[in-house]
């Protein structure tokens, strides 16, 4: 049975990132809880696997910038929202946002945005451009380091009439739960990336970009061998390049550079992200600027991995250091291989202990179905 909730969220493309995630979690949340649920992106990969049963889909170029474009898709959201009689529109990206700004003022309807990064700006045109994630009705933060930055850049923007809040973003502990995997599944993993497991596997997963600290890492991982005396394990930079081919040649010369081709391996995907953590000892998040979130943080925790990453940006609230992981000073490469030393000598009931310690945080602030029901909620109190 339907209610009078009837939610459309809009997001450019519906890939495998945290920001599309938390979309297609809320997504299919909503019809359980009796509203009707619509998405309006161009497409993705995660567009096969939305329950056509339960959520509307509907394609529209919104990942353009372009702004006869912008101008276009406000035409068409406008005509979807009041054929579909919509309640709440909700923009998880700027772009669209702005379409669903100027729709929703037509058509009177709520707006709500979520504010998944820090969308720096360099000059007043850029911070305009920006402004658009706080001109809503109700303004989410994914995270209080961007519920702080949003106060501090766009305070001028901010009201009483307004609703501002933090909702974190969630992962399906379901998945990330390491009793749900299977050995063989393990050894097959391990044969695909032809590594043994005879060493200790040391996984840093994200897309290969500059600020991610993959070059970061490799000078950390030359360190720890120098420190070491010998390579005492396997290390694997997990991540599509995305078209960045200059800096995946850059990446692979430098582990040439310090002669650790036969050590680091270069994957470009891995269909089971759970899998990789399971097969892994310790999980790396080295980003040299601020994660809005730090997905990989919360999904190492709820695999019960060791966890090691910067200490800035949403990893400083995700992780409790020396309790659930390690946080090691930004853009050091002598903190990060210190830790890792740490890590790769510490004793197996240490290690367990830590990892229980990090699965039962995720489950406490970080699991899905609170994210969705504390958006869910939100679209109430919003309406009411």
């Amino acid at each position: 049975m339907s209610s009078n909730i009837k939610v459309l969220q809009v997001i450019p493309k519906l890939g495998y990132g945290g920001a599309e995630t938390g979309c297609y979690d809320v997504a299919h949340y909503l019809p359980e809880n009796g509203c009707d649920s619509f998405i309006v992106t161009s497409g993705g990969e995660l567009t096969k696997f939305i329950d056509k049963k339960k959520v509307k889909l509907i394609k529209l170029p919104v990942h353009s910038k372009n702004p006869l474009i912008i101008l276009i898709n406000t035409i068409f959201l406008i005509g979807i929202i009041l054929f579909y009689k919509i309640s709440i529109v909700h923009a998880r990206s700027r772009a669209p946002a702005w379409s669903c700004l100027f729709a929703t003022k037509l058509t009177k309807r709520k707006f709500v945005t979520t504010f998944h990064g820090t969308y720096n700006f360099n000059g007043k045109f850029k911070k305009f451009y920006n402004s658009v994630m706080v001109r809503s009705n109700l303004i989410i933060a994914g995270s209080n380091f961007i519920f702080s930055h949003i106060k501090e850049n766009y305070s001028e923007l901010l009201s009483s009439k307004k609703k501002f809040l933090v909702i974190f973003r969630g992962i399906n502990i379901d998945y990330f739960d390491p009793s749900t995997k299977i050995e063989n599944d393990e050894k097959n993993l391990l044969q695909k990336w032809k590594i043994n497991d005879e060493k200790k596997i040391i996984l840093m997963p994200g897309r290969l970009t500059l600020w991610k600290g993959q070059e970061l890492f490799i000078e950390a991982i030359n360190l720890v061998n120098i420190e070491l005396g010998y390579e005492a394990f396997h290390a694997v930079i997990l991540g599509n390049d995305q078209g960045r081919d200059l800096y995946k040649k850059k990446l692979v010369r430098l582990t040439e550079q310090y002669r650790l081709t036969n050590q680091i391996k270069f994957i470009n995907h891995c269909k089971d992200m759970a899998l990789a953590y399971k097969v892994s000892d310790i999980v790396i998040s080295p980003s040299i600027e601020p994660e809005a979130f730090g997905r990989v943080s919360v999904e190492a925790q709820s695999m019960e991995k060791l966890i090691i990453a910067s200490n800035i940006g949403g990893s400083n609230e995700t992780i409790n250091d020396e309790k659930t992981g390690f946080l090691f000073k930004s853009g050091d490469a002598n903190s990060l291989s210190k830790k890792i030393i740490r890590g790769l000598t510490m004793d197996e009931t240490s290690i367990n202990i830590m990892g229980k310690e990090g699965r039962s945080n995720i489950i406490k602030k970080f699991n899905v179905e609170k994210m969705c029901f504390s958006t869910y909620s939100e679209y109430k109190r919003l309406l009411n």
